[in-house]
């Protein structure tokens, strides 16, 4: 299977510090090894009042994880798209241009590790509830929100379903990956605009929503097995659309498609999805102009000739 690094999105996270909470929950932080000053992004507190602290909790904000310590400090992580975070021996080294942090306790030292040239990993260091509030995006929580919330929050503005889906102002931990999932169980297209949804697409899509984040929550749980994440990946086997171009759906066997911009991509089903229509792929249809094919159909009579 082809490995592609991603932002960990929220069941990543919750697995992250799951097993961060296992090792580190009510240990005595000895001190922090800074490989790279380029990490951290903040100034005051100094990062060296953390050294003798004790972390009281865990949380996730957004995509980050968030590491509370004695008197309202906080470490705040954001791995980006290819930091990632191991267990090792206390006192471990740091890699050279791959480890950006140690954090080390009596019991072992949490690395952060960042691959490719691209350091986009970050740490905040601040003090207190407001300013650990300042670095939540807003989104909602929707595994703790009702239906009138979600629907709410879904319609305050008229988005493309994915554009919302994955803006962390209106909700928390979706990204590129799971919107595509939540997207083809909800039959919904990404390019639907959110002030033309039915009240029963919303339910759909708030339903499929919950599902597929405790679903693959559970899933990444079992697979880790108490351990980090460590192949926290843009597509994986079990995933319906993400990551599936030209594969059958699952649910249909119409060969999966995507729609490209800059750096991402997104999957979904004409058949399940759009009722049978090709969504134009901005680079392509500039090429092709007339000759983009409008239906599933038109693709595949193309591709028998």
């Amino acid at each position: 299977m082809r490995r592609f690094w991603a932002v960990p999105e929220l069941p990543d996270i919750v697995v992250y510090i799951e097993a961060l909470e296992v090792r580190i929950l009510g240990q005595k932080l000895a001190r922090i090894r800074l490989a790279s000053p380029f990490l951290l992004r903040t100034v005051s507190p100094p990062i060296e009042a953390a050294a003798g602290k004790t972390v009281r909790e865990l949380h996730r904000v957004g995509k980050r994880i968030a590491v509370g310590l004695d008197e309202d400090y906080w470490l705040v992580l954001h791995l980006m798209i290819a930091g990632r975070l191991h267990w090792q021996a206390p006192g471990a080294k740091l890699v050279p241009k791959r480890t950006l942090a140690a954090f080390d306790f009596e019991t072992g030292s949490l690395t952060l590790t960042e691959s490719g040239t691209k350091k986009r990993a970050s740490l905040h260091f601040v003090q207190g509830s407001e300013a650990l509030a300042a670095l939540d995006p807003g989104g909602i929580e929707v595994l703790k929100a009702g239906l009138e919330t979600f629907a709410a929050r879904l319609t305050a503005a008229n988005h493309t379903l994915k554009r919302a889906l994955t803006n962390p102002r209106l909700f928390s931990g979706i990204g590129n990956a799971y919107s595509d999932e939540i997207l083809h169980r909800a039959k919904l297209s990404p390019i639907a605009l959110t002030e033309r949804l039915s009240g029963e697409e919303i339910a759909r899509l708030f339903e499929a929503t919950r599902k597929c984040l405790i679903e693959w929550t559970d899933e990444l749980r079992n697979e880790a097995k108490g351990e980090f994440p460590e192949k926290v990946t843009a597509f994986r086997e079990g995933m319906a659309v993400h990551g599936k171009y030209g594969k059958p759906c699952p649910r249909c066997g119409a060969p999966v498609q995507r729609i490209r911009y800059a750096d991402n991509e997104t999957n979904y089903c004409p058949r399940c999805q759009t009722d049978g229509r090709l969504l134009a792929d901005r680079s392509l249809s500039r090429l092709l102009k007339q000759d983009w094919p409008r239906t599933l159909e038109e693709l595949e009579a193309r591709k028998a000739k």
